[in-house]
Order: C-alpha cells, then sequence, then structure tokens
C-alpha cells in the first residue's frame, strides 16, 4: 500500500476529520467516548500538536481516507514517578499512534514512529517518552522492537507500561 503521510495542516476541515477519525479509533479500541479529561489534546489539536514549533500531529492518507495519525510533543506530564527525570527540553513524548484497523500489519505504525522519531531528533531532544497498557496485545512487543524499554510497570487500572528510547 503506497499512503501519504504529512504533517497535519492548520485547516479547520482537516482538524475536524482527524478529530473525528480519532475519537472513532478510541471508541473502537478503548470503547469510551471523547472525554475531556483524557482526550484534552484532541479536542485542542492546534494547542498541543500545530501551534508549538517542537510538536506535531502526522497523518497518513489512503486516497482522500484518513487511516492513521502518530503525535509528538515536549514531555508535559506530571507523573510524580519522572519528577525530575524528563522535561520538555530534553524528552519528547509520543501522543495518539492510532491506525484503522483496515491498515494494520503493513508497516504503517512503524514508518510513523520512524517520522516521529526523526522530528524530535531534528528538533533536538536527546529521548523519547511513552506510555501504553498491557492489555493492548501487540503493544509491547511492537514498541520493544523499536527499541524501546520499559522503565516502569504499573499495577493501575489501566496496566500503564512506561517506556522510553534515546535518541543518539
Amino acid at each position: 500500500m503506497n499512503f501519504e503521510i504529512r504533517q497535519i495542516n492548520n485547516d479547520v476541515d482537516e482538524i475536524n476529520n482527524v478529530k473525528e477519525f480519532l475519537f472513532n479509533q478510541i471508541e473502537k479500541e478503548y470503547h469510551i467516548g471523547p472525554t475531556p479529561k483524557f482526550h484534552y489534546d484532541i479536542f485542542g489539536l492546534d494547542e498541543y500538536y500545530i501551534l508549538p514549533k517542537k510538536n506535531n500531529l502526522f497523518v497518513a492518507f489512503d486516497g482522500g481516507k484518513i487511516v492513521a495519525t502518530a503525535g509528538i510533543r515536549a514531555y508535559d506530564k506530571d507523573y510524580e514517578l519522572f519528577k525530575g527525570v524528563y522535561s520538555k527540553e530534553d524528552t519528547a513524548s509520543i501522543w495518539r499512534l492510532m491506525v484503522d484497523e483496515d491498515y494494520r500489519r503493513n508497516g504503517l505504525a512503524r514508518k510513523l514512529v520512524n517520522i516521529l522519531e526523526d522530528f524530535a531528533f531534528n528538533e533536538g531532544y536527546s529521548r523519547i517518552y511513552l506510555h501504553t497498557h498491557r492489555y493492548l496485545d501487540a503493544a509491547l512487543p511492537f514498541w520493544k522492537s523499536l527499541g524501546y524499554v520499559i522503565t516502569i510497570e504499573e499495577d493501575d487500572y489501566d496496566e500503564t507500561t512506561h517506556m522510553v528510547k534515546d535518541l543518539f
């Protein structure tokens, strides 16, 4: 398959289409609707991905159809576990890597992560942080295959696993 992958445009229609894609994917994968507490970055795509210079959201298209997204932004979480470990100056974080189920298992997610890593490196970040969930069967093997290492596995409701990769 041949996809066009590019950064999101600051265009109202495109932003709304990306929001719709993301919320549909979240409903399919997590069985929850749009929730400002968890999806604030989707409600504010411009504030979190478009306007900040060191942040970006990449979108994959098959023709005119959105089939995947991947976001990267300066680390901005306030996890007590990582106080003093990561900063927005040296650590990027991956967000919203979503691939439509009809387009999985063809290297698209891998291609998107490569784009995110190149972007982060070129913006001066020295590492990338992400978190995923152990109940997502393919998540840990996927991230490990790309060189991400587990830093902490929590025993919380979401089965959260924190991972990092150095960009040397």
